[in-house]
């Protein structure tokens, strides 16, 4: 009896992932992404922050601490364009040279929203709870292989 319970309860989890309800491409529907975050990454401290929606966007800085130096910056942007929404961010070294020409971005567009999800092409925001939030990146390589790069943001 309790092994069939516990068919039955995971069997339940899996139908409500499988069938959570898409929201809206609107930035009220990510607001919960908005904060000071921090995650343990590439042997050393991300931080990112996120603003409230405001303008029809988001905007995030990020940075990477590594033996008390920064490795990079990232300036991010999330808008609403079109009816939908669209991940933008650039990178810069430690003293702002920009890795990305004058007027190119890395583009993330939106795949779908749910109450505790934000998938874009190439990188997806879950919320475990108020606190915590997972964020994987696919990172292509010059060789063309892609490594999914995750982490486990706390925040502040």
């Amino acid at each position: 009896m309790k092994l069939f319970l516990i068919i039955i309860f995971t069997f339940s989890l899996s139908c409500k992932a499988q069938t959570e309800t898409k929201l809206e491409p609107k930035l009220e529907n990510i607001a919960w992404i908005a904060g000071n975050w921090k995650a343990e990454a590439f042997g050393g401290l991300a931080e990112e922050n996120w603003s409230e929606p405001s303008g029809d966007s988001m905007m995030a800085s990020f940075k990477l601490i590594h033996n008390g130096k920064v490795s990079f910056y990232e300036i991010e942007i999330i808008r609403e364009v079109e009816n939908t929404l669209i991940l933008q961010l650039k990178h810069f070294n430690g003293d702002l040279k920009g890795w990305e020409t004058k007027d190119e971005t890395v583009d993330f567009p939106l795949v779908e929203i749910t109450s505790s999800k934000v998938v874009f092409e190439g990188m997806t925001f879950e919320k475990i709870d108020d606190k915590t939030m997972i964020v994987s990146v696919d990172i292509h390589a010059d060789d063309g292989s892609v490594e999914t790069a995750t982490f486990h943001y706390t925040k502040e």
